[in-house]
């Protein structure tokens, strides 16, 4: 096998993050054409490709999810090393967490608040985002931990999971809508707000129109933003198909109403998700054991 360098590591790594090697070009701030070659050197100097393509965007295989986790961790172990070199004694214990926000509201403030008072020396940097991108930024140890999903068994690769509890997708509308107040609403000729594409409730709220009968609708807006949902719902007939837990707290304080609904799908298991045969300890053991009291 021929010599697989940095530069190779670290195009490999911004193509797996944006899934698209013309974004990957731009994030690198080299040429689309450059980003290409360097891909197809490293894939022909492992024997293997690493990415499924479909059009323009690109999807980790198995081989490229194994080799994400292998050079993730690497170059992040080697960055550290670099930082506590050219800064000794500057570096202060961080936890790097990644939250889905959908169920960011209901277990994370309250474990975050704990761990303040428990940990008082460590500083939690939590950032939000997709579930698979939350993974994949795992796989390559720039998360030390992720509160999320269970992804899809090919998505686990590398990862366990430990489930804190399940939830349901609702449909939420304003008080004083017109089908606040009755049983099974039907829903045709309201305007609907969905989860994004790459949400994993997606496709459990468009199975949910299929299997009543109806046409997936065209949504107003797709979102699952609290504020922004919120607000649109407030204002308007809208119904908005979410995770109950970003919409509990506006549900238990009159904000919010949810609809009756028949066999509305549960959005699946939520809970912590780790690197494969990393024990954790110290901080991180510490605000897994928050997370498991506060469900």
């Amino acid at each position: 096998m021929n010599t697989v360098s940095y530069r190779h590591i670290r195009c490999f790594l911004e193509i797996a993050r944006l899934s698209s090697v013309g974004q990957a070009a731009l994030s690198l701030s080299i040429s689309q054409p450059a980003v290409s070659k360097t891909l197809r050197e490293l894939e022909e100097r492992l024997g293997h490709p690493l990415f499924d393509r479909s059009g323009r965007r690109l999807r980790l295989n198995a081989a490229g999810r194994l080799f994400q986790t292998h050079a993730g961790q690497s170059l992040a172990e080697l960055e550290r090393g670099i930082r506590a070199v050219a800064r000794p004694g500057t570096m202060r214990s961080v936890i790097v967490v990644g939250v889905l926000p959908t169920v960011a509201t209901r277990v994370m403030p309250q474990a975050v608040l704990e761990f303040a008072k428990t940990s008082p020396g460590t500083v939690l940097r939590i950032s939000t985002g997709p579930n698979w991108l939350l993974l994949s930024q795992l796989r390559e140890a720039r998360l030390d931990l992720v509160v999320g999903r269970l992804a899809p068994p090919d998505q686990m690769q590398g990862l366990v999971f430990e489930q804190l509890y399940t939830e349901n997708v609702v449909a939420v509308t304003r008080p004083g809508h017109p089908l606040a107040s009755g049983p099974r609403a039907v829903l045709s000729g309201f305007p609907m707000i969905l989860p994004p594409p790459d949400a994993i409730i997606r496709p459990l709220v468009e199975q949910y129109f299929l299997q009543l009968g109806l046409e997936v609708p065209r949504p107003m807006v797709e979102t699952v933003s609290l504020a922004l949902g919120r607000g649109l719902v407030a204002g308007s007939d809208a119904i908005w198909f979410i995770s109950r837990g970003v919409v509990a707290d506006e549900l238990a304080g009159g904000n919010l109403t949810a609809l009756d609904l028949p066999e509305l799908p549960a959005a699946g298991p939520v809970g912590i998700t780790l690197r494969a045969g990393v024990a954790p300890s110290g901080g991180i053991a510490e605000l897994a054991r928050l997370l498991r009291a506060g469900v």
